[in-house]
């Protein structure tokens, strides 16, 4: 809640100049403004009441009205106080605003600023008596908030720890978490969110942001007005299907928006107040999660079907009403089914991105270009061989086609052809065409059928080409390392014999424990291999 003060702007001729955010130039009307705010009533005793305070701006031939803050075609709502517009060659009122005092000043987690309050914020807001009288810089209480998690041993306890944090003292999260962002990175988001998703219901407090359930069909621009923050550009959304890579998680899903939207502020600077998490919860279909009793979403089996897209439709037209063409929606960990789907129906109507689809390509991308400099040439001179063809695989795959399109100016259609991808039943070839999944079919080249990795490895004749592996799991990729169980790695022995330069690209999922022995398998395959010229990308 925010104070306006009243004299800030009554009797100011700014207001009702030419060059005012009101002025006819931009046929804005003046207006009666109504503004609640809590503040402390000093002398009536009762220092936490709430009083309306009524500032009227009004022209002398115009008729009152109240403002209402509209969403507009540019994107975001109504620039009614003309923040927006400050760097413009005109005046703006200059508003002075307070935050809420006193009791519920320091209960306001974007406000409060815990001891770090100086003498004069503490007379200013009513503060004296509800802190202790020491006055210490953000930076100590960086300094002790690092020192306490650190005293944590299980890194669940260091994510509730932040997160309480977060809701309490929104200033020192962020300042904890930027100074410290090697140590904290793997606290706030992977690998420890998937623990905290899994266990969502258990160490759940308040909420972070916004639940939409199949309840609120019909009502879902009423729910997202329901958030206090107007000036919204970024959300990310998640329906819980596919949570990193732990399955139907439903509403517990929950951990990720929230975690994915304290990098966009800690690695990106985008405002706190600017970000919103969003979870739709439509069930789940984990029966564990149904039976628990501390589960906090929908106890229901997932909506399918027409069902689930009349939600999302209401939910993406509902975002772009409230908040303006130029929001972004970053669809988050939804299934293949439904990521691809929700990608390209709204890819040429709404701002919108996937992270699993378009975000892991990019880097992968950024990796072959660098590794480009080691084996040469360029990327329309080799042909890659993916192992896995889910939402990151086929999304790398067609990332490279582009780039190789945009470089040579071929048609996609001809640039998929050197792509390869082999999934859980072999090769992707043309005689599978009628089972496979429509994102998989654009990769269904002219081939025989092969089963195996290994074969299909053995079918690029020329030690010219070059070979890319994505292995999706722990299981695939210690099946490249131990060649005594399996020959993956012998076969990259005989391709380097051939004078090949094997760049063997490893992407998994930040919450697995093979981030953790990314040497030991580097050292273990180049010793199998016989040589040091293998270079391993972990992504």
């Amino acid at each position: 809640m925010m104070s306006l003060n009243r004299s800030c702007f009554l009797g100011n001729p700014a207001i009702a100049g030419s060059s005012s955010p009101f002025s006819h130039s931009q046929k804005r009307r003046s207006a009666s403004l109504k503004v609640v705010a809590l503040v402390p009533k000093a002398r009536t005793g009762d220092r936490n009441g709430s009083v309306v305070m009524e500032s009227t701006l009004q022209e002398v031939k115009d008729e009152s009205s109240v403002v209402e803050l509209k969403s507009t075609v540019h994107g975001g709502v109504q620039d009614v106080y003309g923040e927006d517009t400050a760097t413009e060659d005109q005046f703006v009122t200059p508003w002075s605003v307070s935050v809420a005092s006193g009791y519920t000043l320091i209960r306001d987690p974007h406000h409060n600023k815990g001891l770090a309050f100086t003498e004069k914020e503490r007379d200013a807001h009513y503060l004296r008596g509800l802190l202790p009288p020491v006055v210490i810089s953000q930076e100590l209480q960086v300094k002790k908030m690092i020192n306490c998690i650190r005293q944590y041993l299980v890194p669940l306890q260091k994510y509730i720890a932040m997160m309480d944090l977060q809701g309490r003292n929104e200033k020192l999260f962020y300042k904890l978490l930027i100074d410290h962002v090697e140590e904290l990175l793997p606290v706030v988001y992977t690998p420890t969110v998937g623990e905290a998703c899994q266990k969502y219901g258990s160490i759940f407090t308040h909420p972070h942001g916004l639940f939409i359930s199949l309840k609120d069909k019909g009502k879902i621009l009423e729910v997202l007005r329901n958030w206090p923050e107007k000036n919204i550009q970024v959300i990310v959304v998640t329906d819980g299907e596919r949570i990193l890579g732990l399955g139907d998680l439903g509403c517990h899903g929950m951990g990720i928006p929230v975690g994915k939207l304290a990098l966009y502020t800690a690695l990106g600077g985008v405002r706190p107040s600017a970000c919103l998490p969003v979870t739709i919860d439509v069930g789940t279909n984990n029966q564990k999660l149904l039976d628990d009793e501390f589960y906090i979403g929908l106890r229901q089996k997932r909506a399918t079907g027409q069902e689930y897209a009349e939600l999302l439709q209401e939910f993406m037209t509902a975002v772009k009403q409230n908040y303006g063409e130029k929001i972004l929606v970053q669809f988050e960990d939804f299934a293949n089914h439904n990521a691809f789907d929700l990608l390209s129906k709204y890819g040429t109507t709404h701002l919108v991105f996937n992270d699993d689809i378009q975000g892991t390509a990019s880097v992968v991308l950024a990796g072959l270009v660098a590794a480009l400099k080691l084996v040469g040439g360029s990327l329309a001179d080799h042909r890659f061989l993916f192992l896995g063809a889910g939402e990151a695989g086929t999304g790398i795959a067609e990332l490279i086609a582009l780039e190789v399109s945009k470089q040579t100016n071929i048609p996609v259609e001809e640039t998929r052809k050197n792509i390869w991808l082999v999934d859980s039943k072999g090769l992707i070839v043309s005689s599978r065409k009628e089972s496979l999944q429509h994102f998989k079919k654009p990769w269904a080249h002219e081939h025989e059928p092969v089963k195996e990795l290994v074969d299909a490895v053995n079918e690029e004749h020329s030690p010219k080409k070059w070979l890319s592996l994505w292995p999706p799991s722990m299981r695939d990729l210690l099946s490249l390392l131990f060649p005594t169980q399996h020959h993956n790695l012998n076969v990259l022995r005989k391709k380097h014999t051939h004078g090949l330069r094997v760049v063997l690209f490893i992407v998994v999922e930040a919450h697995s424990r093979l981030l953790n022995m990314r040497g030991r398998f580097t050292l273990l395959a180049r010793q199998t291999m016989h040589t040091s010229s293998l270079d391993l990308v972990w992504v």
